[in-house]
């Protein structure tokens, strides 16, 4: 697959990478917001892509911007805002820092859809965890839920711990094939001695676990990914490596459309203990979609 080069475009503070076309290729997921079918009965414009996928357009720049420690200490914190189809274009931007080697630096960063949609919006720092970052702030401000049906069985608190999981080679050759924005650092050649996780693979490992917790079944009809935040505590992660996964319910909620909750998942290194990276998720699910809201 052929991809144009990354280009740095500056605005004052403001930069930005090209427009990227991410793909949406699970059009045959049954009962998924990422099918044509699905997603035009629940009002949306079609399948989505992934949330996680749009993270992958992010790394150049903001190694660009914070530097490579990124990989190693680093966060994205993005809420999802418009939902985008298959192929549409999308832009990422961030505003450069005053003082990109300080310790701890947060800058705020989102992309925007080719038609000027605010696709997703938050924050992207490096140095330590950001426990300010858009989605702990959000998590903090969220209101207490009027009516939960769906979610009744989720307790604020509630936690799991996941069996091993790792990205396999396939799993992440296939990334590889479609991903918006390769860079050697997902190659042999890199320089972290092999090739590392792109955000969104990084985020499979944590998002596993929540199978662990939530034993999904008929009643939650289609969910999605209402926001993501990936710190990076002792980073890069690496395919073809086993990580543990614990989870923990920090907040749930609801809106018209849906109900929610947030969960955070941090992923250790089983030999050593040592956490390597954590993800914050809002998991939303359609009342449209649920018997119960029928």
């Amino acid at each position: 697959m052929a991809h144009a080069a990354f280009e740095l475009t500056t605005h004052g503070k403001v930069v930005n990478g090209p427009m990227r076309h991410p793909r949406n290729l699970e059009q045959g997921a049954p009962n998924s917001i990422h099918n044509d079918a699905v997603a035009s009965k629940l009002g949306m414009r079609g399948g989505t892509v992934a949330g996680n996928y749009h993270m992958e357009q992010f790394p150049p720049l903001l190694t660009a911007v914070l530097g490579r420690r990124w990989w190693q200490t680093g966060n994205l914190s993005l809420y999802y805002k418009y939902a985008t189809t298959d192929a549409e274009g999308v832009t990422c931007y961030a505003e450069r820092p005053a003082h990109a080697d300080a310790d701890f630096v947060r800058i705020p960063v989102w992309m925007d859809h080719e038609t000027g949609q605010r696709v997703a919006e938050g924050t992207a720092a490096v140095g330590a965890p950001d426990l300010e970052s858009a989605l702990r702030m959000r998590i903090a401000a969220t209101p207490e839920p009027n009516d939960v049906r769906i979610l009744a069985d989720l307790e604020v608190g509630q936690s799991a711990v996941a069996p091993l999981f790792k990205v396999s080679r396939s799993r992440f050759d296939t990334r590889m094939g479609v991903i918006v924005e390769p860079l050697p650092d997902y190659t042999a050649a890199s320089s972290w001695g092999g090739p590392i996780l792109p955000p969104s693979l990084m985020c499979d490992v944590m998002y596993m676990a929540q199978f662990s917790l939530l034993k999904r079944d008929a009643k939650y009809g289609v969910g999605l990914f209402g926001a993501i935040e990936l710190q990076i505590y002792d980073g890069p992660m690496f395919p073809e490596q086993d990580y543990a996964a614990r989870i923990e319910v920090l907040a749930i909620g609801e809106t018209p459309k849906t109900e929610y909750f947030w969960y955070e998942s941090i992923a250790a290194d089983p030999a050593t203990g040592r956490d390597v990276a954590g993800m914050l998720m809002m998991l939303r699910f359609m009342k449209a979609s649920s018997s119960l809201w029928r």
